[in-house]
């Protein structure tokens, strides 16, 4: 888990992002995208007074930021006790996937355009990138990128939206990886390949390949929890 302290120090560079009419919804934005960057971990305390200084809005909008965090099952409030990053269950893993698999497996079988195919590629060499840093969490952060860019082949803002959600809380879940890079190094590849599939209109195909993929992660994920259950 990142010091809480640099976190905090670091949000402050995304004061720019709100602008003069600032709103929970942008606040909520920014702290999602945190999330799925992997700064916060599950069981981390927010507070309150860090965060609406670093960001330079008032209390009551942090708290309505919040508020929209938890519907999205990112954040718990427990009373008296504060906000907490939450835990996805072993459950949530599973259904995750199962939502994976309809809006990634629609994704795939449609035709790409050259710009889309320029951003998921962007998000494979990022992988790459960072796995020959030995930089893991940076890897994680690709992974999400090139998935979300691969949804984005549906071209409908609402699956793009529903999309982020779900990728911030399965960011959540990769943290109960003990070895991250154990879990991560074989879908660098992985995403090399389904790459290729597409770029070649294998539809199909690539279609196949990401149902075995999804089914190898979710494995991963799931054999994870089980010491917890």
């Amino acid at each position: 888990m990142l010091n809480v302290d640099n976190v905090v120090d670091d949000l402050s560079r995304d004061r720019p992002r709100l602008g003069r009419s600032s709103t929970a919804e942008r606040v909520a934005d920014i702290l999602r995208d945190r999330i799925i960057e992997g700064y916060f971990s599950p069981g981390q305390r927010l507070s309150e007074e860090s965060i609406s200084d670093a960001l330079g809005v008032s209390r009551n909008t942090l708290r309505e930021a919040f508020r929209l965090l938890g519907h999205e099952r990112l954040l718990d409030h427990q009373l008296n006790r504060g906000v907490f990053v939450r835990l996805p269950s072993g459950e949530d893993v599973a259904d995750l996937y199962r939502v994976r698999r309809v809006l990634e497996g629609a994704a795939v079988r449609r035709s790409p355009s050259e710009e889309a195919l320029a951003v998921i590629g962007q998000a494979v060499l990022d992988a790459e990138r960072a796995a020959a840093e030995d930089d893991w969490q940076s890897v994680g952060t690709a992974n999400i990128r090139f998935h979300q860019a691969l949804v984005s082949l549906n071209e409908s803002p609402r699956i793009d939206e529903a999309m982020r959600q779900l990728l911030a809380e399965l960011r959540l879940v990769f943290h109960v990886m003990k070895n991250p890079r154990d879990f991560h190094e074989p879908f660098v590849d992985r995403n090399r390949t389904l790459l290729g599939l597409i770029e070649s209109g294998k539809a199909e195909e690539a279609v196949t390949y990401l149902d075995d993929y999804l089914d190898h992660a979710e494995r991963l994920l799931i054999h994870a929890y089980e010491p917890n259950r």
